[in-house]
C-alpha cells in the first residue's frame, strides 16, 4: 500500500439545526487501502458518505478527493472526480424497469464516457465477470437473488474503474453465507484493481476480514483508529462496546 493519499477530511462538522451530527471529524485514506467506519445507527456514517461524494454540504470542514476539494468545485468538475468514485448503495438502487446489461450501461451514459457500443460491451462483460455473473447479461432485476443484485449493482459500480469505492452497509439484508461472498469479493476487487475503499459496515465479520484500518465514529469525532486487531482490545468502553461479541 503507496502512502498516496486520496481522501482527505479536515476539521468536518455537519448539523441538522440542534442536532450534531459530525463535530471535528478528520480522517485520511490512502491508496489501496480498505478503510472501515464503525459507528451506531444515527452517529453520522451515512451522512459521511454524502458530504464525501457532494450530496451534503458540510457546515466547516474541507473534503479533498484527488486534490480537488469537494464544495470549491463546479459542477462539471465534481462529476469528473464522481466518475473516479464508486458508490455502493444499501439498497443498491438496481433500475428494476432496465435488464443487466442497461443498469451497467447507464453510468457510461451519465457521464457521457466517449466509447463506442463495442467497447461498451465489452466493459460490461468485464464487470459482469469481475463478480462471477455474466450469465446474467439479458436478465431483469426482480429475476435474481438478493445476493445477485448486490454483486451487479457492485458491478455496475467497477464498470468505470473507480479509483476509490464507497461501501454503504454491503453486507447489510444478506444472509451469513452471502454476506460472506460480497465480502471475499471486495477483497478480491482491492487486490486486483488496487482501490481505495471507504466501508460503512456494522457487521463484525465484514469489519474483522475487509479492513485495513478501522475508524470508531462515536459523538461526531474520530475517536479511535487502529487495525481490527488493535482496536478489539482497546480498553475504552467506547470503543470496547463494539468488539465485545467478537472478544468473547
Amino acid at each position: 500500500m503507496s502512502q498516496e493519499m486520496v481522501l482527505n477530511i479536515s476539521h468536518l462538522y455537519k448539523s441538522f439545526g440542534n442536532n450534531h451530527v459530525l463535530t471535528d471529524f478528520n480522517l485520511s485514506v490512502y491508496k489501496g487501502e480498505n478503510v472501515v467506519v464503525l459507528g451506531k445507527s444515527g452517529s453520522g456514517k451515512s451522512v459521511l458518505i454524502k458530504c464525501i461524494i457532494g450530496l451534503l454540504k458540510p457546515d466547516e470542514g474541507t473534503i479533498k478527493v484527488f486534490d480537488e476539494l469537494i464544495g470549491d468545485i463546479d459542477d462539471v468538475a465534481l462529476d469528473r472526480v464522481r466518475a473516479r468514485v464508486g458508490f455502493l448503495f444499501q439498497s443498491n438502487a438496481l433500475y428494476d424497469s432496465m435488464t443487466v446489461r442497461e443498469n451497467l450501461e447507464f453510468p457510461l451514459r451519465r457521464h457521457w464516457i466517449a466509447v463506442t457500443q463495442e467497447e461498451v460491451n465489452t466493459m460490461v462483460m468485464e464487470a459482469l465477470e469481475d463478480v462471477g455473473l455474466v450469465h446474467t447479461v439479458d436478465m431483469m432485476p426482480v429475476e435474481l437473488s438478493g445476493g445477485m443484485r448486490k454483486r451487479i449493482a457492485l458491478a455496475r459500480t467497477l464498470i468505470l474503474k473507480p479509483e476509490i469505492i464507497l461501501y454503504d452497509e454491503p453486507t447489510t439484508g444478506l444472509d451469513s453465507i452471502t454476506g460472506s461472498e460480497i465480502i471475499h469479493l471486495m477483497i478480491d476487487i482491492n487486490k486486483k484493481y488496487n482501490t481505495s475503499s471507504l466501508i460503512i459496515s456494522h457487521d463484525m465479520n465484514c469489519v474483522r476480514r475487509a479492513s485495513d484500518r478501522v475508524v470508531v465514529l462515536y459523538n461526531g469525532i474520530c475517536y479511535a483508529s487502529g487495525t481490527y486487531s488493535e482496536l478489539i482490545h482497546h480498553q475504552d468502553p467506547n470503543v470496547k462496546q463494539f468488539f465485545e461479541q467478537d472478544y468473547k
